[in-house]
């Protein structure tokens, strides 16, 4: 664990990239006892400054000595670059709460999201891992259900903005849309299907078994944070031309029966989720309207008609919030909390 203090030394490394910038806005909006921000990203960006707390951060880069004296590491820059610098950063005093895949699913790391599983960050060893953004929306919907009713099984299809994926995806979403309309032909550089008015049933790499490991992750990242080995999941995950917030149709197999009134007065009284869901009003979470929020919406809460206990929704989440850079200073808050 961290040492109490009044204030703390905490570094954002890859300040620059599409959730390092974002985390240094949380950090700021959340008011954590910030008393020195660092920041850190590639040689690229080096010279560059990032305003936080109406003062200009200098960007730097990484070396061996960068750590010492920081209390609090955020990373956000890639699998490989947290692989050889969490490590550096954990010899030299620092926690480390990294957004990679690097981590997850380390026995030796906890997987952490403060609403779901906070106690397993009293054995974390300086690395605490950060879920995958589609992972943590659906599990701090589904934990209350899981413990009021025992989920079974979870079939889960994701609607995954392009900010998933980065800034320069972002950027080719932006420049399709314009060449399409424009009647100029398109390049595609970050995708391999062109993504401008098109759905990619494709997220990372395909695995021997058929899936992606995006889908993998959810399956195996959600066992691991709600702590039951026995839920089945299985997950399609598709990319579609939004620049912000993942959408999720969730349809769970639950031991002991729930309503669907049930479920939305369960899921009303959990702090970070919003119930959104008069549908003969038109009523449901939208992408549009939830991108920039920090709250978790659902909608679309209904019985499944084809098995005895199953209930269907909708889950929509801001990726580069809650999903990456608010649930990590979340995790921070918690771990000072605990000091």
């Amino acid at each position: 664990m961290i040492r109490k203090k009044d204030k703390y030394v905490v570094a954002v490394v890859g300040a620059t990239g599409a959730v390092g910038n974002e985390m240094v806005l949380t950090l700021e909006h959340r008011e954590l006892p910030v008393e020195r921000l660092r920041l850190f990203a590639s040689e690229r960006s080096e010279g560059k400054t990032v305003e936080f707390q109406e003062s200009e951060i200098p960007v730097e880069t990484l070396n061996e000595d960068s750590f010492k004296g920081i209390d609090l590491a955020l990373f956000s820059a890639g699998a490989e670059r947290s692989k050889i610098w969490a490590p550096v950063a954990v010899r030299s005093g620092c926690v480390v709460i990294d957004n990679s895949s690097q981590w997850r699913m380390d026995s030796e790391v906890p997987l952490i999201v403060p609403e779901v599983n906070p106690h397993d960050l009293k054995w974390h060893k300086g690395i605490i891992a950060n879920p995958n953004c589609s992972t943590i929306q659906m599990v701090v919907a589904l934990k209350p259900i899981h413990d009021t009713a025992r989920i079974k099984r979870i079939v889960v299809t994701t609607f995954q903005s392009v900010s998933g994926t980065g800034k320069k995806a972002m950027d080719e979403l932006l420049q399709q849309t314009s060449d399409l309309l424009n009647f100029r032909e398109i390049k595609c550089n970050v995708y391999p299907h062109q993504i401008a008015f098109n759905c990619l049933p494709h997220i990372d790499k395909f695995l021997d078994n058929g899936y992606t490991k995006e889908e993998m992750k959810m399956a195996n990242e959600t066992r691991k944070i709600m702590g039951d080995s026995s839920i089945r999941v299985t997950a399609t995950t598709v990319r579609v031309p939004v620049f912000r917030c993942h959408s999720e149709s969730v349809n769970i197999e639950t031991e002991k029966k729930i309503s669907a009134n049930g479920v939305r007065a369960l899921l009303s009284t959990v702090p970070g989720i919003v119930v959104f869901d008069a549908p003969e009003k038109n009523i449901y979470p939208l992408a549009i309207d939830v991108a920039g929020k920090d709250e978790i919406y659902v909608g679309r809460i209904r019985e499944d008609e084809s098995i005895e206990n199953g209930i269907n929704m909708w889950i929509v989440a801001d990726n580069l919030r809650k999903g990456a850079a608010l649930n990590a200073v979340q995790i921070a808050e918690k771990l000072i909390e605990m000091a």
